[in-house]
């Protein structure tokens, strides 16, 4: 007869043998497959999924018992199906007869609970996807969108302060180095530590206000790219945080951070560059620019703790504590490089429609400022903002007034001011064909004492011309007539320097890239300067 099992983690070993057999699922797979975490295992039944948490206790989790499992179960259920319906399927015991048989859903007394999902193909997730550099733009705008919606889905919590939390996080990591030390290189951790808590004491103000404006919600709490699958061509989130509603309960660009500091960690810098953008766009209506500010520590916090789960992890694959993933140093190296960002500068790209300015700001914006690089603006999509339009509806011809235009420059000024003061740097796109324009941009870096880099893009006008007549799916609504009105109207005084945009897209990005370097205004790490030197 089988042992009565109790509820600590040696006893916990028949439930995972008894698991690991295909014989114990009713649908009759040939095999299972197993994943292991600090915290879980998850059992892939041919199409079934059982995942289990381990009977252990953290600083920051405790599923030291049966009962705290069964509820932390069925939490991770209720927090889950309404993102991922097709994914979550219920929560069911592992059950144990008289006899000491064990079952899963059976008569017998429980002795583990495990929640049932539906398996999914493991390379549809972001994770795999990302080291097979297989993440491109549509994925990326996908899932801007839906973290977006994710987030405005959620209530407010009424909050007076969002200092206390990250503290509490700083406080938690410091705690759990601490228990690392044959892990955790503790010089890093020192250097980190310290300069997370210099970064708190600065950002505290900042971080109170986003508070008080309803930018904390309970989140997802665990957003990173091996929690996102795609499933019928659209990103999925699912296995939200279910242990701690207070770690779960955080600042919406904290839970972006996570997979802007993923991105970033996984080598794909363009594509985190473009989520942040493009989270800020989704989420323009609650104004996250000057908040900007606290990015640094987020994406730092966020590496910190991938380096202390990654190292718990490696403590429970050793009976010694000697053995240490480089990945460990390799994320506090990030955290550190995090938390100091070069000053902020801005460039702004100007020219007739056509001349290619969004995409060259796009494939330039990476390698300008602080990690993971420059905040775009583009005038195209501040317009549909303004007017309250989706990206690619066409505005009639009100929405082009001189006073409508005036409205719409004056926003990319506003908030390539607010990102400014943010501590991060801007690229702004937009025509500027007016002498006034380019001057009123060049006045925001006057006044705030950054430096500025002015880049005017010309081309032909066949190539204008046939650019805007091959565009679909796109926030300009410019014309092959409105190219041709514009050629007609003077630029005045031109003294951006200009970039000859006739040519293809890389031919463009090099020559501005060439200008950019002039003016000091590029950030080449050695990883990009190696690329560069090897295309």
């Amino acid at each position: 007869m089988a042992p009565k099992l109790s509820n600590t983690s040696a006893d916990q070993k028949h439930v995972i043998a008894f698991l690991k057999l295909p014989a114990s699922y009713s649908s009759g797979p040939k095999s299972v497959d197993v994943i292991e975490t600090h915290d879980a295992l998850v059992f892939l039944a041919g199409e079934e999924v059982f995942k289990i948490k381990r009977a252990v206790k953290f600083e920051y989790l405790d599923f030291s018992t049966l009962a705290l499992r069964q509820t932390i179960c069925e939490r991770e259920f209720a927090l889950n199906k309404p993102a991922a319906p097709e994914l979550y399927l219920g929560v069911v015991p592992i059950t144990q007869d008289t006899d000491g048989t064990l079952a899963i859903d059976g008569s017998g007394a429980p002795v583990e609970w495990a929640v049932h999902m539906r398996r999914f193909d493991q390379a549809g997730l972001y994770s795999h996807l990302a080291q097979r550099h297989k993440i491109g733009t549509k994925q990326i705008l996908a899932l801007a969108a839906e973290v977006a919606n994710y987030h405005n889905d959620q209530a407010a919590v009424a909050i007076e302060t969002g200092t206390d939390r990250v503290a509490a996080i700083i406080e938690e990591l410091r705690s759990a180095f601490d228990t690392l030390a044959e892990t955790v290189d503790a010089a890093q951790a020192s250097t980190f530590l310290q300069a997370a808590d210099q970064e708190l004491d600065r950002i505290g103000p900042i971080l109170d206000e986003r508070a008080r404006a309803g930018l904390i919600r309970r989140c997802h709490g665990d957003l990173h790219l091996g929690n996102i699958v795609q499933l019928d061509g659209r990103p999925v989130l699912f296995d939200a945080l279910e242990f701690d509603e207070t770690l779960a309960t955080t600042d919406l660009l904290y839970e972006v951070a996570f997979l802007v500091m993923d991105l970033w960690h996984q080598g794909l810098r363009t594509e985190a560059n473009l989520l942040l953008n493009r989270y800020l766009y989704e989420t323009a209506t609650l104004d996250q620019l000057e908040g900007l500010q606290a990015l640094p520590l987020f994406m730092a916090l966020r590496a910190a703790i991938r380096a202390m789960v990654t190292a718990q992890r490696a403590t429970q694959l050793t009976e010694t504590t000697s053995a240490c993933s480089p990945d460990i140093g390799k994320y506090l190296r990030d955290a550190i490089d995090f938390l100091a960002p070069p000053p902020p500068r801005l460039v702004a790209v100007g020219g007739l429609s056509g001349t290619g300015k969004s995409t060259l700001a796009a494939e330039i914006a990476v390698h300008i400022g602080a990690v993971p690089g420059a905040i775009h603006i583009r005038s195209d999509l501040e317009r549909k903002i303004l007017f309250g339009a989706n990206e690619t509806d066409r505005l009639s011809d009100a929405c082009y007034t001189a006073e409508a235009s005036a409205k719409v420059y004056d926003a990319v000024t506003a908030n390539a001011a607010k990102v400014l003061r943010s501590g991060h740097s801007v690229i702004t796109d937009a025509v500027f064909a007016d002498q006034d324009q380019r001057e009123k941009i060049e006045r925001v870096a006057e006044r705030l004492g950054i430096p500025f880099t002015g880049l005017w893009l010309a081309a032909p006008e066949s190539d204008l011309v046939e650019r805007v007549e091959a565009r679909r799916g796109d926030a300009s609504d410019a014309t092959a007539d409105t190219v041709r009105t514009q050629l007609t109207q003077p630029t005045g005084l031109m003294t951006w320097d200009q970039i000859d945009a006739g040519g293809s897209v890389l031919e463009t990005v090099i020559s501005a890239e060439l200008a950019l370097r002039t003016h000091d205004a590029l950030r080449f790490d050695e990883d990009y300067a190696q690329e560069k030197a090897a295309s």
